[in-house]
């Protein structure tokens, strides 16, 4: 007979991913590699993945968001922050959830409360999704480097925020099946010491800071270890978010 923690471990063997772009298949592939079952989701509908699905196997299916949301313990989004009012957004009430994404005003928009500072992009995504108990990780590296990094030596950090020590947990143990080193960076208040043109942001993995500035997509990466990412996160300085313009 299964116990409940049997159950649990099972689950932690599913993942629902909604977003199929760059992150979201990234992410999809490091863990059908690492011996998840996978079903993704994305605003085009399940035929759209046919492709993704067919690349990633037997262990993945196409859905739609609110079978991504309960397919397994922590539903991944990947998705701009304007993809938000149409999600299920009651279906997220009770569950831990890996928000992957940053604030871009070029796709986004202009958004005064972040520009102002009022609250940072994961208390933002806090309030668009009532209930949920939100988390943040993968938001401060390259899509390219995602499967650059995976198991590298020594393993790359990332940090992992949240409210909840128990969500972080749940999460952190993702990360570190996904090839990855989870570093605490503590409350959704304090990451912004991740998001973009903080100190712990993209350039952190390159492996040439020149040459990513030249051309970022040629930056092969290169690993940033636990505990230089958590120097980088003290040293991290809030960007002046009004003034972003990518």
């Amino acid at each position: 007979m299964s116990t409940d923690h049997d159950t649990k471990e099972i689950d932690m063997k599913r993942i629902g991913i909604i977003g199929s772009g760059a992150i979201g298949s990234g992410i999809a592939r490091l863990a059908v590699a690492a011996g998840y079952e996978v079903l993704i989701a994305n605003s085009r509908g399940p035929e759209s993945l046919r492709g993704l699905i067919d690349e990633l196997g037997t262990q993945a299916q196409a859905g739609d968001s609110r079978e991504a949301i309960e397919f397994g313990e922590v539903p991944v989004l990947a998705v701009p922050l304007g993809a938000y009012e149409a999600l299920p957004g009651e279906a997220f009430s009770g569950r831990t959830v890996l928000s992957t994404g940053n604030y871009y005003p070029h796709r986004d928009g202009r958004i005064a409360r972040l520009d102002s500072l009022e609250v940072n992009t994961a208390e933002l995504e806090r309030e668009l999704l009532p209930g949920a108990v939100v988390t943040k990780a993968f938001n401060n590296i390259l899509f390219h480097h995602i499967p650059a990094l995976a198991h590298s030596t020594p393993r790359t950090a990332l940090a992992v925020y949240g409210d909840e020590d128990h969500a972080k947990k749940r999460v952190s143990a993702i990360v570190d099946d996904l090839g990855f080193e989870p570093v605490d960076g503590g409350t959704l208040a304090e990451s912004w010491r991740a998001e973009p043109e903080s100190g712990a942001y993209t350039p952190i993995y390159a492996a040439d800071l020149d040459g990513f500035i030249a051309d970022y997509l040629s930056d092969p990466g290169a690993p940033v270890t636990a505990d230089r990412l958590r120097e980088l996160l003290a040293a991290s300085t809030r960007p002046d978010v009004a003034a972003r313009q990518f």
